[in-house]
Parts: structure tokens; sequence; C-alpha cells
């Protein structure tokens, strides 16, 4: 009997849990329920739960054990980031550079630094297909600027950024550098070291484990403020009672991505090619327009705008495909793409946009139909 459910193609908005996952997670919520604070047994299993996700965390980005903070998702990874290290360098300077295309857990916080400590921050331009010049971010450097914070791949558009190349003006500049990898984490290789960052955040709803759970990447010697305040969980830099079964599981969504990522990279790539193969055979090139780079983009995003039709009424149109026209956060929004419009792309081509994002368990079958679907409602 054919599923009556909606073709999920939001993979970039969330990802559903792995089963494996799952079953990682469960005995927590059991048997193995105890503080890893705590001294006795019960705390004793917990903790080695965590220190073992932990060692599977830092395999996915190269990065060592002491290294890891597990937090509550990719936003509080941004927040400690940012504000830990503004306030942390502020007598060096009060000045951050940002690209004008970041995530709103980037963008919000800069504002909130902005508006209450007067920092003053640097948004710079993108180009057409939405990644940022190195030259620009080492021409707004200035004796006062202490962060630099760009994102790795771009949450709407999938294109990936030189973040090797920021990172090695930031080291010859002596300014900390922190990239958002919540995209781009578990979607093509990821590694500290060769991206020369010093800071990173992961988000583990969009790798395959729960909402709720993320991780900030801290390199050895990157000095930041703690962000929340108590006990001395954590190494002493993030307190709170660990969520030992939402670690566990973020630990075995690292493990999993990290064992398969060419595997996965590699046909989630056909898939999302024959799904913009398909589009464009049925409404012809000349209608059919890709935002982002042809190539240097995530495996697995498709952003597209259809001339002539407005991306939130065609999905209105086509209950039986669940997929986005931009970031999750600003779903059901009738405005622009502001990330869109930063790229140059014009306000009606933008209000057409459609971001169809594939993951591990979309099939050709489910590619086939939902690309007649979107062509059958955009004629």
């Amino acid at each position: 009997m054919k599923s009556m459910k909606p073709i999920y193609l939001d993979y970039n908005a969330t990802t559903p849990i792995d089963p494996a996952v799952l079953e990682a997670m469960l005995p927590f919520f059991k048997e193995h329920f105890g503080n890893p604070s705590s001294g006795h047994f019960y705390g004793k299993s917990a903790k080695e739960a965590v220190n073992k996700a932990r060692e599977q965390t830092t395999k996915l980005i190269g990065a060592q054990t002491s290294e890891i903070l597990f937090t509550s998702g990719g936003t509080e990874s941004n927040n400690h980031a940012i504000i830990g290290t503004a306030f942390a360098n502020m007598k060096k300077g009060k000045h951050i550079i940002t690209s004008e295309v970041e995530h709103p857990a980037v963008l919000e916080t800069l504002q909130y630094l902005r508006e209450r400590f007067q920092f003053k921050v640097t948004y710079l331009p993108v180009d057409k297909y939405g990644i940022v010049n190195p030259s620009h971010v080492e021409n707004a450097i200035t004796p006062e600027t202490t962060l630099i914070t760009i994102m790795h791949a771009n949450n709407e558009v999938g294109t990936i950024n030189p973040i090797k190349e920021i990172g090695k003006i930031a080291k010859e500049k002596n300014v900390t550098f922190h990239t958002d990898a919540a995209q781009s984490c578990g979607k093509i290789p990821v590694n500290v070291n060769e991206l020369n960052v010093d800071l990173l955040s992961i988000a583990g709803h969009k790798l395959y484990a729960p909402k709720g759970i993320g991780a900030l990447y801290i390199k050895n010697g990157t000095i930041l403020d703690k962000f929340i305040h108590g006990a001395g969980q954590e190494q002493g830099r993030r307190a709170g009672t660990e969520n030992v079964p939402y670690i566990v599981g973020l630990g075995c969504a690292c493990e999993t991505a990290s064992n398969n990522l060419d595997g996965y990279s590699q046909a989630v790539k056909a898939l999302r090619d024959r799904l913009h193969r398909n589009i464009i055979a049925g409404l012809g090139e000349e209608r059919v327009k890709l935002n982002g780079h042809p190539e240097k983009r995530l495996p697995n995003t498709l952003n597209i705008s259809t001339k002539g039709i407005i991306g939130e009424e065609l999905l209105k149109r086509i209950p039986e495909i669940a997929a986005s026209t931009g970031s999750a956060c600003h779903a059901g929004s009738t405005k622009p793409s502001a990330v869109l419009l930063a790229m140059g792309i014009s306000k009606e081509q933008a209000l057409g946009a459609l971001r169809l994002s594939l993951g591990r368990w979309t099939t050709s079958e489910e590619v086939d139909e939902a690309s007649k679907l979107i062509v059958k409602n955009s004629r």
C-alpha cells in the first residue's frame, strides 16, 4: 500500500533520527539513567557514555576530545562562540566581521552585541553564488577585530565558503575564527585543522541526531568566556547536568556520518541532480534558475526559482511534497529571502525560490514523483 505521507524534501530544516541513533539512546532513558557527576555505578556508566560520544564527535571533525563542548544545539553553539569570544577579548577591541547571509543564530547574536554593548560589526557582501571573498575579509580586519564568523555552507542555497583560505588570513592576523558548520557536518568533509578554525558549531538535528543537542569545537588555547554558569560540568566550560541520552545520540550520529560520508555524498548528489534535470526537462531551461553555486555547494541541496511562480504559493498547491522556500526559521514568510537578495537576485526571482533538500532516505521514486508534481503545478 502506497504511503500517504508527503515526500520529505526538507532535510536542511531537520533530519529524522537515524534508527541506529535512537537504539543507542534508549538504554540511557532507562537502565543507564545516572548523573555523570555521581561517583557510583550509575554515574560512571553515564560518564563513560559521554566520553565515548565525545570521541565519536571528534572523529567527524578531526578534533581532540578536550576540544569538544556539548551544547543544546547549533544556536547555543553560535551564541557561545560569538558572545564568549567578544566578552573575553573586549580589552583588545570590539569589532567583529561576518557576512550578510549568515543564519539568524549568528546575525541576531551580533545584533544583540551591537545594541547592548556597542560592538561594531562589518557585514561582508557575497557574490552571485553566495560566496564570501577572502580578500574582503582581510581588508576588513582592523587592530580592534577580535572575531571573524563566516558560515561553512549556506542553509538556503548550499553554497560552500572558502573557509580554509579565510582561516589562514585570520591566523596570520591573530584573529579568532568561528564557522557555523551546522549544514556541512555529515554532508561533506569537515576537518577543523584543514579549515584553520578556532571555533566550529555543530547541530545534531541536521545530521540524524535529535533536536536539542549540538556541540561547539573550541581549539585548545582559544580564549572565550563561559556562556552558562553553575557547576563544573563539561570541563568547567558549560554548567548543567549533561543530557546523556542526546549526547549519546549525537555521538552515534557523528560516527555513522564519518563512516559513510563519501558514499552518502555521491548517492545524494546523483538524486539531487536527477531532480534538477527532471524539473528542467518539464519546464524548460529558460524558466528554471539555479540559486547558488553549480559545483561548490552541498551535495543534497537544490535551490531553484521558476519564472512566474511564487514559491510559497506553489508549495501550498502541492501538499504531497514537504519542502520550503528557504530557512525553516522564516517558513511561511511572503518576504523574499534576505540571502537571495544579498546574492543580487531580483525580488521576483527570490519570491519564486524553492529549497529542495534531500537526505539519507530519499529515493529515486520520490525524486521522480516530486519533480512531476512540481512541473505539473508550475504550468
